[in-house]
């Protein structure tokens, strides 16, 4: 009989391995991991966003058809969601715990002119906030090590409806490819698959909607040795191992070198997951 999958074990497998992945990264070691690179971050959003796509229509289409309703947005980033929603709700309240971020986000308010927004700078579930009717959090869950702990947090914070907006990593990309040598299954950290299959362990069935915009922007390596380096810091790999032959090839073999530098295939979508908040669960 084919073992069943835990998929919230699961999630929390790939978040201590994100961790350590972070801690080995000295770009990322620091009080506030955004530092010298929010600004890039939201340039990357806005280039991404030039255009309208699926996932931020059905939030708007959402709130458009439930009239002052109010938004609190976990993880707010650089605003560009709660600048982009504060048209269609009432009142929004965006809780960021990174400084960087929060410098950046007053400016995307501000140029926006969303003046129904609450910026609070706190980590989430710790800053004290009231119930809103929608829990948003736009890639900002991969933090939590309990997937159902924070759920949890979503589901006690709105009164109606909750959203999540996640990678979605294709299931022939490289890193999957990778994963499965190394970890013998197919994900190399966090991801919509994984936390649709926790949902559903958790008695939730949530509606998908995927971005209709295509895969993100693909990776780009300036040789193939900072490839396999960057490979294994993702997945903590020894410096010399039983891998490296295999990668060698497989980037070599994957990879497309263009002008000198190597493009990596398109690897992840992104995905909308949402469901409305029922009170008699849990």
């Amino acid at each position: 009989m084919e073992r069943v999958t835990d998929w919230l074990a699961l999630w929390r497998e790939l978040h201590e391995a994100q961790v350590r992945s972070w801690e080995a990264d000295r770009s990322r070691a620091s009080d506030d991991a955004w530092r010298g690179r929010a600004r890039a971050f939201a340039a990357g959003i806005a280039q991404r966003w030039a255009g309208s796509d699926s996932t931020r229509d059905t939030i708007a289409r959402w709130l458009d058809a439930h009239p002052g309703s109010t938004v609190l947005d976990i993880g707010a980033g650089t605003g560009a969601w709660a600048a982009f929603l504060a048209p269609h709700a009432s009142r929004i309240t965006a809780v960021e715990p990174s400084a960087a971020m929060v410098e950046v986000m007053r400016e995307t308010l501000a140029a926006a002119g969303a003046t129904n927004v609450e910026v609070v700078a706190r980590p989430w579930p710790e800053a004290q906030v009231g119930p809103h009717d929608v829990a948003l959090c736009a890639q900002a869950m991969y933090g939590f090590a309990d997937f159902a702990a924070f759920v949890r947090s979503l589901e006690r914070a709105a009164r109606r409806h909750c959203f999540l907006v996640m990678r979605a990593p294709l299931m022939d990309a490289v890193m999957a490819e990778i994963s499965n040598r190394v970890w013998g299954q197919p994900y190399d950290s966090p991801n919509f698959q994984i936390a649709f299959n926790a949902l559903l362990q958790l008695g939730i069935f949530p509606d998908v909607v995927m971005e209709d915009t295509g895969p993100w922007e693909p990776w780009t390596s300036a040789s193939l040795e900072d490839a396999v380096a960057e490979v294994k810091r993702r997945f903590g790999l020894p410096e010399r191992g039983e891998h490296d032959a295999f990668l060698r090839e497989l980037l070599g073999h994957r990879l497309t070198l263009v002008d000198g530098g190597y493009v990596w295939p398109p690897g992840v979508r992104s995905a909308l997951v949402h469901w409305e908040v029922d009170r008699g669960r849990g």
